[in-house]
């Protein structure tokens, strides 16, 4: 994928889901994964030309997992000229080694999101953007199917209140394998993840199921992700489709 469709794809659900506005200051959560990296090249391309204007910062949030280095990320900041910031946390000592989390994901996303959310308003930034692409929403939408049985996915744009902060998805309309494609292309410096249950997840499974169900019904996935857009999922804003 070249970077002016990965620019498209993001300015259609920046003006779907109304995800921008004038004078804001939008923080990008890096973990050092392909997503994220994709998502700070397609927010710092917007920032170029889109009519409302905003700040772009960056922010890691630093598990404290041993030989996980984000130079490279700096490196890639420091040459968009973007802000980065690394917030030091020791949750991964917490999950594997003070509670022995046998399925610590939940918990580790929450800790993370928190970590997170709370060092973007430090930073005054009124907006984080989280990576999370087309496959995601999929995923999530089953996983919420087979293990909470209720139709959700995560909202293109979520207002949290306690935090006074609100989180947006810009490159949901990215298809995961276009992402792998834009990271090959560009040679974005991936930090690789040193979980050690990476791989070996729900989500997993659920990415798993999708690819398999592709496969044996072709477009299944692109119906699965059209019944979410068109399901009236609570939470979702109204989605204003641009006619030319």
């Amino acid at each position: 994928m070249r970077l002016q469709q990965l620019l498209s794809y993001t300015r259609k659900a920046v003006d779907e889901y109304r995800m921008i506005d004038e004078g804001d200051h939008i923080a990008v959560g890096i973990s050092g994964g392909k997503d994220s990296l994709t998502l700070l090249y397609a927010l710092h391309g917007l920032k170029r030309f889109y009519p409302n204007r905003f700040e772009l910062s960056a922010v890691t949030v630093d598990l404290g997992y041993e030989k996980c280095d984000f130079t490279p990320v700096q490196a890639l900041c420091k040459e968009l000229d973007v802000p980065y910031h690394i917030v030091k946390t020791d949750i991964a000592h917490i999950l594997f080694e003070e509670r022995k989390e046998s399925n610590p994901c939940s918990l580790c996303a929450k800790m993370r999101k928190g970590a997170l959310n709370q060092a973007v308003k430090e930073m005054s930034c009124n907006k984080v953007a989280y990576a999370h692409h087309r496959d995601d929403i999929i995923e999530t939408m089953l996983l919420s199917l087979i293990f909470e049985g209720r139709f959700y996915s995560f909202s293109p744009r979520t207002y949290l209140d306690r935090m006074d902060l609100t989180v947006i998805r810009p490159i949901m309309f990215v298809d995961e394998a276009d992402v792998i494609g834009f990271r090959n292309k560009y040679d974005l410096p991936v930090v690789k993840s040193r979980c050690p249950i990476d791989g070996y997840t729900k989500r997993q499974y659920a990415k798993e199921l999708v690819r398999q169900l592709n496969r044996e019904h072709p477009g299944a996935k692109q119906r699965m992700f059209t019944a979410i857009l068109n399901g009236n999922i609570e939470g979702w804003p109204e989605r204003i489709i641009h006619t030319r």
